[in-house]
Order: C-alpha cells, then sequence, then structure tokens
C-alpha cells in the first residue's frame, strides 16, 4: 500500500462534451489525491488502438476507437493511497446501470458504451497508460496537505 501509487483516469468524449471535466476532477481533488499530469487529447485511432489493444478481438472494438477519437478527452495522473483501487470504485461499474449512485458513472452515464471514464484497472495497466499518454513524464512536487491526509 503506497500513497505513491498512481492511476491513469481518461474523461472519454461524452463527459467532456457534458462540461463533467472539472466536476469529476473535483471529486478526485476531495477525496484527497494528487493531480500529477493533465491535458486534453484528441487522440487518433492508432493511439487509442494501443491503449485498448486488450479489447481488440472484441466485437464492440471498431466502435469504441470510432467513439473514442469522435473527440477531445482529458488524460490525467492522479496520486495517491490505493489510488487504482479505489479510482474505479470512484468510477463505478463499466455498465452505469450497475454503477452506485454517488459514483461517477452512477451520478452522470446511462449506457455502457458511453460511461464517461476510463480508469486503470490494475497498477501494471496504469503504468502502461501513464506511458502511452504521457511520454513527456509527469510533475513531481509535495502538497501541504499530505500529512494532514495520510497517516
Amino acid at each position: 500500500m503506497s500513497i505513491k501509487e498512481q492511476t491513469y483516469i481518461m474523461i472519454k468524449p461524452d463527459g467532456v462534451q457534458r462540461g463533467l471535466v472539472g466536476p469529476i476532477i473535483s471529486r478526485f481533488e476531495a477525496r484527497g489525491f494528487k493531480l500529477v499530469a493533465l491535458k486534453l487529447v484528441h487522440a487518433t485511432p492508432e493511439h487509442l488502438q494501443k491503449h485498448y489493444e486488450d479489447l481488440k478481438e472484441k466485437s464492440f472494438f471498431p466502435g469504441l476507437i470510432k467513439y473514442m477519437a469522435s473527440g477531445p478527452v482529458v488524460a490525467m495522473v492522479w496520486e495517491g493511497l490505493d489510488a487504482v483501487k479505489t479510482g474505479r470504485v470512484m468510477l463505478g461499474a463499466t455498465n452505469p446501470l450497475a454503477s452506485a449512485p454517488g459514483t461517477i458513472r452512477g451520478d452522470y452515464a446511462l449506457a455502457v458504451g458511453r460511461n464517461i471514464c476510463h480508469g486503470s484497472d490494475s497498477v501494471d495497466s496504469a503504468k502502461k497508460e501513464i506511458a502511452l499518454w504521457f511520454p513527456e513524464g509527469i510533475v513531481q512536487y509535495n502538497t501541504l496537505l499530505a500529512p494532514m491526509i495520510f497517516e
């Protein structure tokens, strides 16, 4: 368990178009996570195919790539205690209809194919996704509140 664990969170085109970037960032900040990388990206299909390569055999893959390339996404790296697991819990179930109220998908999404956000599913996936989306690296800094948030 590390307070330096990092996760990759991406606000998908539906979240950007609906103006949910601020509320989603606010939830991660309020939870005590530290933002260490952020950018607005209009990703190419080729870049998205690398990101979603584990899904390339699925029937929905072509539609997913087309949708994700349809508009900008917000790529972020958040750092904190159990960031990957906690980030996934904050997002809610992949199917928004199975997501609890209070989760990002439970509060904002209605359809699996338009589920607002992506979050790394493991520490290894997070490392790969962060390297793919932030080849320039992330920002290292200390927050003054860290001693108040972590034991």
